[in-house]
């Protein structure tokens, strides 16, 4: 069986006029700041005086990264390759998103999408701006061409773990009804990993599913995984997300877009160099793949604040807030709430 991560092509042509306020002037001189509506849902920049991350490490196991693009490359750590390394090698590679083959497949842009919404470089007057602006990213290449085994990508969450990693970011997942397969012990590959890392005092973050399926997709299903369901610029629940229910109850929401209407509607952030439809650079994705990086960089935040994985994870689903409900409640969309960087940093 193999997990695919958890993307929607943007939507263009159509033109629906959004209910949301416009974003607050930003306070980066990133040029597609104010494009980046996510940040201000979760109050990001109010958080940075607390803490930019500045210390901590999110290993995006996923498609790679590209390890060349301008707006990364600062903040970049050394990663590796767990797919394609052949049967007698567990790892290989450097995690850039062109794998051992050479080629360069479009879905496996996805990794260096997720790995700008946590931490691209920021006020450099380029692109885009990160949750986690100091922060440093680990790519982990366990994708190719949008799919990996579960061995391949539990190498990958072993390998952040003994390496340094704060954070892990899944936005892959299986399908609805593979969670049967981890409940009864015919695949235990991932779910021992995320014990691992748990043990190991990181938290692992992942994606919901895009399914509209009640039930959180195997790995964010698992015990210790945070779930991560997604929202759209008005705080709905986006059509496509996965809700947020798992025996453990350890699941929130944040911005992962719209996926029907306008490109703006949906998550901008960085591709490969010149494979986006935004400046070469940069492009529009929608998905809970794209909502899980918005918790991951406000978990960055927090491990920058000498936190330990318990007290990162309580910050998070303590101070998560549900629409017209407020802090404190479980519903099936939100979880235990939209993300809040400003209120976790300050909690």
């Amino acid at each position: 069986m193999r997990l695919k991560n958890r993307l929607l092509a943007a939507a263009a042509g159509l033109t629906l006029a959004a209910v949301a306020a416009a974003p607050a002037q930003a306070a980066t001189n990133d040029p597609l700041r104010p494009k980046e509506w996510g940040l201000d849902q979760i109050r990001a920049e109010q958080a940075w005086p607390a803490s930019t991350g500045a210390g901590s490490v999110v290993a995006v196991v996923d498609s790679g990264v590209d390890l060349d693009h301008p707006d990364l490359q600062a903040n970049l750590v050394p990663g590796v390759t767990t797919v394609g390394c052949g049967a007698q090698r567990a790892t290989c590679g450097n995690g850039d998103w062109v794998g051992m083959d050479g080629e360069a497949q479009p879905a496996d842009s996805h990794g260096t999408h997720v790995a700008g919404t946590i931490a691209a470089v920021t006020d450099n007057g380029r692109g885009v701006a990160g949750v986690a602006p100091d922060a440093k990213v680990m790519p982990i290449k366990a994708l190719e061409d949008g799919s990996g085994s579960f061995e391949e990508i539990a190498t990958g969450i072993r390998y952040a773990a003994d390496n340094g990693a704060d954070v892990v970011n899944l936005s892959l997942g299986a399908m609805p009804g593979f969670q049967a397969l981890t409940i009864t012990g015919v695949e235990s590959s991932v779910k021992d990993a995320i014990a691992y890392a748990t043990s190991r005092g990181v938290l692992v973050v992942a994606a919901a599913g895009n399914e509209s399926f009640p039930v959180c997709d195997t790995p964010s299903f698992e015990a210790g995984a945070l779930c991560v369901t997604s929202t759209d610029r008005n705080e709905l629940p986006s059509y496509f997300s996965n809700g947020a229910i798992k025996p453990d109850l350890m699941a929130v929401a944040a911005p992962g877009g719209q996926g029907l209407v306008s490109a703006e509607e949906d998550i901008v952030s960085t591709v490969p160099v010149g494979t986006g439809s935004v400046n070469g650079d940069y492009d529009y994705y929608a998905g809970t793949s794209m909502a899980t990086p918005h918790v991951a960089g406000v978990a960055a935040l927090l491990y920058a604040q000498n936190r330990t994985r318990a007290g990162v994870l309580d910050a998070i689903i303590s101070t998560a807030r549900t629409p017209l409900v407020g802090t404190g409640a479980f519903t099936p969309s939100y979880g235990h709430g939209i993300v809040d960087a400003k209120a976790a940093t300050a909690s």
